[in-house]
């Protein structure tokens, strides 16, 4: 059985590059996809979701091993 990948702000916003404001203000996009679970810590979405994300709207952060 293979296991959920999340992610949580904080690895949004370290894999955009961005600070944390800009990330908030990404997840918030209504094209941005909707968090796989709401817990009491804040949100956290399917890693597989936000990668398709990145992949169309941020093309140039497409490879997640890039510096």
């Amino acid at each position: 059985m293979e296991r959920l990948r999340l992610m949580g702000a904080a690895e949004i916003q370290a894999r955009l590059k961005v600070g944390r404001q800009r990330a908030y203000t990404i997840v918030s996009r209504r094209d941005f996809p909707a968090p796989y679970q709401v817990l009491a810590m804040g949100s956290v979405w399917l890693e597989t979701d936000v990668e398709a994300w990145i992949a169309e709207h941020r093309p140039h952060l497409d490879d997640p091993d890039e510096p």
